[in-house]
């Protein structure tokens, strides 16, 4: 981590959903801090609260109560256009499923993002930095899993995001492909400075990271500094 400055300050978050009788506690107040140019990741069973907690971190999700701020913008007292405007100026998204448009080739789903972003890095900057300048010109169709993830990826930092957030990235790869997107994802944040949350359910991953949090039953539990980072091709999965 280049600094200790916070990016997100995230306080008692909670998240209630009711379905007729159904009220389903996602998060119970869940705290936690993100720093400039850190990779964090966050782990916990299914049903823990992580994703819930990413999504109102990024604005694709608002909370029941707490609070949680990118800076000087308090993201819990946004409207829906300032959300959006929020994730469209700061945050870049990569899924577990790819959500490519099959009838562009990779060059053209990454310009899509950067048409309308204020300072968007140029498509084929974005696939060269995750390897893929060979591929710039095949449609998703003619790309293995691996190199569809990290065309999504190329998407996500192209319009030059503040932060990368992730949710299960490698959850539908096998090892060795896995390992070559976390080969992405470990340069994005070392060259860009790009402050990156990983959600997984593998343990293995921690050790990338600069930080873990840990959740269980909607909460942050605890978190671990990570004294001995290991490379994404060393990770024994």
């Amino acid at each position: 981590m280049s600094t200790l400055t916070p990016v997100f300050v995230i306080k008692d978050l909670t998240k209630i959903y009711q379905t007729g009788d159904v009220i389903i506690h996602a998060l119970r107040g869940a705290s936690a801090t993100f720093y400039e140019g850190e990779l964090a990741v966050m782990l916990g069973p299914s049903g823990s609260g992580k994703s819930t907690f990413l999504n109102i971190v990024g604005g694709l999700d608002t909370a029941s109560s707490g609070t949680a701020r990118f800076g000087d913008l308090e993201l819990t007292s946004c409207n829906e256009a300032a959300l959006t405007k929020f994730r469209r100026d700061h945050v870049g998204f990569v899924f577990q499923f790819y959500n490519l448009i099959p009838s562009l080739t990779a060059r053209e789903n990454v310009a899509l993002v950067t048409e309308i972003s204020r300072n968007p890095m140029k498509p084929e900057d974005a696939l060269s930095m995750v390897g893929l300048e060979d591929r710039m010109d095949h449609f998703p169709a003619q790309m293995s899993g691996g190199e569809q993830q990290r065309v999504a990826m190329a998407r996500a930092i192209a319009k030059n995001p503040d932060v990368l957030l992730c949710d299960e990235p490698t959850g539908a790869l096998d090892s060795k492909t896995g390992r070559v997107v976390l080969e992405a994802l470990t340069r994005i944040n070392d060259e860009l400075g790009t402050t990156t949350a990983i959600i997984t359910h593998n343990a293995v991953i921690r050790n990338l990271a600069h930080r873990t949090f840990y959740f269980a039953d909607g909460e942050v539990v605890r978190e671990e500094i990570n004294k001995k980072r290991i490379k994404p091709k060393d990770l024994d999965w």
